[in-house]
């Protein structure tokens, strides 16, 4: 099999209805479906069974239950049982264009190889607008380069392909208990410590954001999976070249993070950055009071 579709879905029947439409509009059916119910308490399970007993759908469509933790576990299990060449997530509130599948196979035919990480492609909203911006006219790119701004390109959510045997290499994602704020592109990052990936710009992915959902209420992710949020501010500081701004800015927010989870102590004590983290001691307490008060409102 060349591409796992993977699909983590939470209470989503009203949107993950378009995701199924749009695989089976898919011109190249050379993959699997994966939906990763995290504990979902309307009816998943039983709609999933009606299309899995589909004689037309071209694709096979594998289910798997267990109990609701957050994206990045949903993440864990899918990537547990992969069994692809490339594998790519989407949503449960987001569907592909009809050529995407074929977009990435044709893609990786011609110039994919062990040296590069996957793909990576755009996003685009319900009203067909590039979200983020074009990425830039090279064969490959590192991710962290993305992150960490040496890239000039609008900051804005793209979609990462990427080789099964690496993500199997990086998971399963730390789980912190009660946390279920983890950003996976933490996986992508560390995959990229050590392979770039492949451009595409072309439209992968139609994002639709919810209420509720990764990108929402982000003071109450804060506040609710500091442990999480640390580990990501962490890795962020250990890339070599940070620009100033951005490693002051990550320090605060590493410190209110610590703050919350109860360890400001050990990291004080285990940073590479001593002079910086008591020099952020001040705006990251300040921070911390901030999000306290917005993350309950």
């Amino acid at each position: 099999m060349f591409l796992t579709v993977f699909t983590p879905a939470y209470n989503r029947v009203h949107t993950l209805i378009r995701t199924y439409e749009s695989l089976r509009e898919q011109t190249c059916k050379d993959f699997i479906w994966i939906i990763v119910d995290d504990g979902s308490t309307d009816n998943t399970g039983s709609l999933v069974a009606k299309w899995q007993a589909a004689l037309d759908n071209g694709f096979d469509i594998q289910y798997i239950y267990k109990e609701n933790g957050g994206l990045h576990t949903a993440y864990n299990a899918a990537i547990e049982v992969l069994n692809s060449e490339l594998a790519v997530c989407i949503d449960s509130d987001d569907f592909m264009p009809p050529d995407a599948v074929a977009a990435i196979k044709e893609k990786w035919e011609a110039d994919g190889a062990q040296q590069y990480g996957g793909i990576i492609g755009l996003d685009f909203s319900l009203d067909h607008k590039l979200i983020g911006g074009w990425l830039p006219q090279k064969k490959a790119i590192n991710l962290i380069d993305l992150s960490i701004g040496k890239e000039k390109i609008a900051k804005g959510d793209k979609k990462i392909v990427v080789r099964s045997e690496l993500y199997k290499a990086v998971a399963p994602m730390r789980v912190f208990p009660g946390e279920k704020n983890f950003n996976p592109h933490y996986m992508h990052l560390e995959i990229s410590r050590e392979y770039d990936f492949l451009v595409l710009n072309k439209e992968l992915c139609t994002v639709e954001y919810q209420p509720g959902g990764m990108t929402a209420s982000i003071f109450k992710q804060y506040l609710n999976s500091p442990n999480s949020f640390l580990e990501i501010r962490k890795q962020t500081l250990s890339f070599p070249g940070v620009p100033i701004k951005l490693k002051l800015r990550t320090m605060i927010h590493l410190v209110s993070s610590a703050i919350f989870a109860k360890r400001l102590k050990s990291e004080l004590q285990s940073t590479n950055y001593p002079i910086l983290f008591f020099l952020c001691l001040g705006p990251g307490l300040l921070l911390s009071l901030l999000i306290r008060i917005k993350g309950k409102a």
